[in-house]
């Protein structure tokens, strides 16, 4: 299989939580060129209510989806109430040494009988070779509801099955296998056997394409949700983002660790843990001056299971004070160390995408806005956050924003008319107040109704 870069260059959401249609674009996806290996930064801003999220689970259950995992229960709960279908469309650049891919990825997800399932998955790329760019052709299209053949088009569909006529048989089985599980056939277990085969025909490049976005998903793309910042606000867990480079492939995920108390970890989980600190650490003290963190080592115990382990506890130190647990620290220092070892590896790595939900919350607007220069002026990655704090719009570039709107059918836009000389941060805060953009970005609320309301709230109270 080819060594490649990937990288995101769009994401369009149809039906999904209150958007109708919305089209997210990194910016190097605005660019004639397309970017390699430099830093492109997302940032999505907008009211309450608007749209921001929906942009970060997507990314989230499309990760899954490219896994090859099942769809959850819950995703049935993410299409819009008043559709049957909700569809998500990808576009990818993949670089494989001088040849250039643009990859698009749509999906269709309907409802069914209480449950969710993928009703059609298409794959199709353009590609630039020696400065020759091919059109655009579909190359997968699988259709739930079209048995035969497989998957379309006939051509590609043949190619799988003149290299081993057995796959005719396996590809059948492996669509009974996605239907059951409800997972990707595109990506699923079953069909990844079948198309990461030792092709000789044309279907190689396909197959190389589609083993490309599944490494991709699974090593590369971070997404971190509300739910990682909903534990740490609780003082329960702390969460680490981590990536090791181990192998082929490697750990990602995410390292929960209590901090309520000392937790008993095995050998294997305890020598992780102490790879991510040192990790950290080498960013952390540049980020809290004098501060670094520690695995506190309370001795061999038992775990639950019977074998033995390690009893430790994660503390924080500052300059040559005693150790102190770091459930002690404020939310912004613990929030910093739950997604540094995910932005060392998106500094880094040029294929990495990470995405990141409310990445202000609980960090310092000063701090937020150095963190984003300099990975916008130092990295290799790719960073995609929503964020209230409008510290990001005096930092980056337009290209680099993009603001939600009132509009359920089109609701990302940039703003327009940016002079370079323009504060985008005074633009949008005008934009608010007087409008002249092409939606509506703020659905305005009236103060004095508002004061209203709480007073009427108030008499109600009061008189019981």
């Amino acid at each position: 299989m080819m060594d490649t870069i990937v990288r995101l260059v769009s994401l369009e959401l149809s039906n999904i939580k209150n958007v109708k249609n919305g089209r997210i674009v990194m910016p190097g996806g605005m660019s004639k060129d397309p970017v390699r290996d430099k830093a492109e930064i997302l940032g999505i801003y907008g009211q309450n209510g608007s749209g921001k999220t929906a942009v970060i689970d997507t990314l989230y259950y499309l990760q899954k989806i490219m896994n090859g995992e099942s769809l959850a229960e819950e995703f049935e709960e993410y299409i819009d109430a008043t559709s049957s279908q909700a569809e998500i469309v990808t576009e990818f650049n993949v670089f494989n040494n001088d040849i250039f891919y643009e990859v698009g990825y749509k999906i269709v997800l309907g409802k069914a009988e209480k449950e969710i399932e993928i009703q059609r998955e298409t794959l199709s790329f353009a590609k630039t070779e020696d400065g020759v760019r091919s059109n655009k052709t579909v190359f997968m299209d699988f259709q739930r509801e079209k048995e035969n053949p497989v998957f379309l088009p006939k051509k590609r569909y043949e190619e799988v099955i003149e290299t081993n006529k057995e796959n005719s048989t396996d590809l059948i089985v492996a669509r009974k296998m996605a239907e059951k599980s409800r997972c990707s056939y595109v990506f699923g277990e079953s069909s990844r056997e079948i198309f990461f085969q030792n092709y000789t025909n044309r279907f190689k490049e396909c197959a190389e394409l589609i083993h490309a976005l599944f490494m991709f998903s699974l090593k590369d793309l971070f997404v971190i949700r509300n739910t990682h910042s909903g534990v740490i606000s609780a003082n329960v867990l702390l969460p680490v983002a981590f990536k090791i480079e181990q192998g082929k492939v490697g750990l990602k995920g995410d390292f929960a660790i209590p901090m309520t108390k000392p937790v008993v970890l095995e050998a294997e989980r305890k020598q992780l843990l102490d790879t991510l600190v040192e990790q950290i650490n080498t960013v952390l003290y540049t980020i809290i001056p004098g501060m670094s963190i520690a695995v506190q080592d309370d001795g061999k115990q038992l775990t639950d299971s019977g074998v033995e382990g390690y009893k430790v506890e994660l503390v924080s130190i500052r300059d040559n004070t005693p150790p102190i647990p770091i459930r002690m620290e404020s939310e912004g220092i613990i929030k910093i160390i739950s997604i540094l070892n995910a932005l060392i590896q998106a500094f880094a790595n040029p294929s990495i995408c990470l995405a990141i939900d409310e990445m202000d919350a609980g960090i310092f607007e000063y701090m937020l806005g150095e963190l984003l220069d300099i990975f916008n002026k130092n990295a290799k990655g790719q960073l995609v956050f929503t964020s209230h704090n409008l510290r990001a719009l005096e930092m980056l570039d337009k290209e680099s924003i993009m603001f939600s709107t009132a509009n359920p059918n089109k609701r990302y836009i940039h703003m327009k008319n940016i002079k370079p000389s323009n504060n985008l941060r005074d633009v949008y805060l005008r934009g608010i107040t007087l409008g002249g953009q092409d939606e509506v970005i703020y659905e305005a609320t009236d103060s004095l109704k508002i004061a209203r309301a709480f007073r009427k709230a108030g008499r109600s109270i009061r008189n019981g």
